[in-house]
């Protein structure tokens, strides 16, 4: 009797994508079988309340690779897409900052407690990976774009403090993303709608912030041209940005994720952007709005994840099983509030 082997599942594309709704249809579920992404982010048009969200958690990973993270934009502040009455209220980075201005010590529990209460959040909802800290120094006079979503001015408080929320995060077993490498803080307008373009030529402070934390496991580009970096390319798509900048002057040596390639800050196909970024040296492309037709031609363009980026997607999974503690959400919640009062 003749014997068949098992089919070996398609291996995961170097993307993390949206999905249009609540539920997972039939046509994206296809789609993940066939062209499986290395992982979904959900945004508050899929997430109405725990019962929901874990239902259409238990769908994603039925269809998704067995290492696919789950993620999530939630830093806190304005950027929230767990919110109460089911999940907690978070500070922004800048309420962070202005304790930490007034009392250091303070203000860097209060910012540990938050990265573990986001991540507690997270982490029982089902996600792996939360898209926070913001790592950008605080610009009088930039577009509000990031404003209050910059914990401070001085780099080293931001440094300071994104740790703080990063060590947080791992400790509730979830992991954090510095963004927007090297630094948006200085954008004059939107990303979401128009391509910043920064012409400072001493970058030292924007930069500081991630070279402090090159050690964090995953970073996020920023959608910006850098006229002293590199005059013609947005640092998403730039090579001469990612090996000179972060992978060199900043050190950093974990998963590398564009921002959301849907921003109209940047020009053409999605799927032309995700393959020029992967070709530019990050290691994930991320495609977020959730409509199918250039989802699908993402997934479709996208290769394959590298060893170099598997190997980087496992060590940062790692981090999280490893720094993971047994906290008490109620315990840290009451803590924070009495620091914030």
């Amino acid at each position: 009797m003749l014997s068949i082997a098992p089919m070996t599942p398609p291996s995961p594309r170097a993307a993390i994508v949206g999905i249009a709704k609540p539920t997972l249809s039939a046509d994206e579920a296809e789609l993940f079988h066939a062209f499986p992404p290395a992982g979904v982010i959900l945004f508050a048009r899929n997430i109405q309340d725990p019962a929901q969200l874990a239902a259409l958690i238990i769908e994603l990973r039925r269809v998704l690779p067995q290492d696919a993270e789950i993620m999530v934009d939630q830093e806190g502040g304005r950027v929230a897409r767990l919110k109460p009455p089911h999940w907690h209220a978070h500070p922004s980075a800048a309420i962070l900052g202005g304790l930490f201005e007034t009392n250091p010590a303070a203000g860097l529990r209060a910012a540990w407690l938050t990265g573990a209460l986001i991540g507690l959040d997270c982490r029982v909802a089902g996600f792996t990976v939360a898209a926070t800290p913001v790592l950008d120094i605080a610009i009088p006079g930039a577009h509000a774009v990031i404003g209050d979503r910059a914990f401070a001015q001085h780099p080293d408080a931001v440094a300071r403090l994104g740790r703080a929320v990063a060590n947080g995060l791992l400790a509730a077993g979830v992991l954090p993303v510095g963004k927007h490498a090297p630094g948006h803080g200085r954008a004059r307008v939107d990303s979401h709608l128009h391509l910043p373009k920064v012409d400072r030529t001493d970058l030292t402070a924007d930069i500081r912030p991630f070279a402090l934390n090159a050690d964090l496991p995953w970073m996020m580009t920023a959608h910006i041209v850098y006229d002293v970096l590199d005059p013609h390319l947005p640092a998403t798509l730039s090579a001469t940005v990612i090996e000179t900048v972060i992978r060199g002057r900043i050190g950093f040596e974990g998963v590398l994720v564009t921002d959301d390639l849907a921003m109209k800050a940047l020009s053409g196909p999605p799927a032309d952007l995700a393959v020029q970024a992967l070709a530019a040296g990050c290691d994930i492309a991320l495609y977020c709005s959730g409509d199918f037709a250039p989802t699908q031609a993402v997934l479709r363009a996208c290769p394959t994840l590298t060893p170099a980026a598997e190997q980087r997607l496992r060590a940062g999974r790692n981090a999280a099983t490893h720094r993971r503690l047994t906290l008490d959400p109620a315990v840290l919640a009451a803590e924070r509030q009495r620091l914030l009062a």
